[in-house]
């Protein structure tokens, strides 16, 4: 509580708030009143847990699109989303923004799709941009090899962009993201680093992140090399995202996609059943401070639910403030705070378990070469 306390009177007299997201640092200087109140609002809320919260979210997970050009190979998008795929009207996403903006801190620019097949994704992250919030999106990173790509993610004012690559050889690359082309990836990479360096831009920060998996294990030592050499600023060694309820023995399907190292593991995988262990509380702040945006507007308590198995309203039918305090948002909050191993996604959710920390923990490792830390 403390701790806590110092931490708010520090963004209040100084106007900076500070964390980080998959081990990137993320600074906010110079911050309105009114966002720093909404984010010391918003931590109160993840602290009492109340059925409604105090503020509005600090964080959105937005889904420009649920499209995508590869078929990876425990993705929902390959193995079937009972949903339909679709992009999100760019009216739609400014009116999100014109309601939020004063308030919100970051947006995270994808969730089950590739976000640079929307055709206004440039012009939807400027636009967020000029709100103050800062925005972060992941690729695969085959959009930018071709085209003007490169140039307009750099003018957009992108602050951190994420190229998900999952291998340093196309054998070990495709094995896992199918219809994929490292050499188209690494090229495109590279035009972004080129176009910042032609911009003289400080953003986007690039960073090379790499999923840990059993195919891929062996490549580790060789990865910080071969990232390095693109001119990215960050490497991060993520964790291979075992669903709880997916099965791991050395039967299933995909069980060589588990590393054997627990320390790539989200969550930890016990090797005697081959089952995670279950712990006592959810450290999980989703229905206090984030939410997840679909492309048609459907509102979700997190990026989990991709089936929208629990959806809590609709922007088309509804503001999102109107969403966020209505009674859907809060009969899942009061549930979570009761009972959440028996809550319909969070007792299955990675949260639940050891080492399934979604958030901060999902990353193993960072890796920051000279002259970059944080955009």
């Amino acid at each position: 509580m403390i701790a806590k306390a110092l931490q708010a009177l520090s963004a209040l007299l100084t106007r900076r708030i500070a964390f980080e997201v998959d081990l990137i640092p993320l600074e906010f200087r110079d911050l309105p009143l009114k966002k720093i109140v909404n984010w010391l609002l918003t931590e109160g809320s993840v602290y009492v847990k109340p059925a409604r919260p105090w503020g509005r979210p600090t964080l959105l997970q937005v889904e420009p699109t649920s499209r995508c050009n590869l078929l990876c190979q425990v993705c929902p998008v390959r193995t079937g989303m009972d949903r339909a795929r679709g992009d999100m009207d760019f009216g739609l996403f400014r009116r999100l923004i014109d309601e939020l903006g004063d308030y919100l801190l970051l947006i995270m620019f994808w969730d089950w799709g590739e976000p640079f097949l929307h055709a206004q994704a440039y012009e939807m992250i400027h636009y967020a941009r000029t709100h103050g919030i800062r925005v972060v999106a992941s690729t695969n990173g085959h959009v930018f090899a071709a085209g003007d790509h490169a140039r307009r993610v750099v003018e957009s004012g992108l602050d951190v962009l994420v190229f998900s690559v999952d291998g340093i050889t196309e054998e070990s690359y495709q094995h896992y993201r199918s219809a994929g082309r490292l050499e188209q990836v690494v090229a495109g990479i590279r035009r972004v680093v080129e176009e910042r360096r032609r911009l003289g831009s400080r953003t986007p920060l690039v960073n090379f992140r790499f999923i840990v998996m059993g195919h891929n294990e062996h490549e580790l030592p060789q990865v910080p090399a071969f990232a390095r050499a693109l001119g990215v600023d960050a490497l991060t060694l993520r964790k291979f995202h075992a669903l709880p309820h997916f099965r791991w023995d050395p039967a299933a399907e995909h069980h060589h996609l588990l590393p054997s190292q627990a320390k790539y593991q989200l969550p930890i995988i016990r090797p005697q059943d081959y089952r995670p262990v279950r712990v006592r509380r959810n450290p999980c702040k989703n229905l206090w401070n984030c939410a997840a945006i679909h492309w048609d507007g459907t509102v979700c308590s997190c990026f989990m639910d991709f089936e929208e198995r629990r959806p809590l309203g609709r922007l088309s039918e509804r503001s999102f403030m109107e969403i966020w305090a209505g009674e859907a948002y809060r009969s899942v909050r009061r549930a979570f705070r009761k009972h959440w191993q028996q809550v319909p996604l969070c007792g299955e959710c990675a949260f639940g378990f050891e080492g399934g920390d979604v958030g901060r923990a999902a990353n193993a490792e960072a890796v920051f070469f000279p002259g970059r830390e944080g955009p």
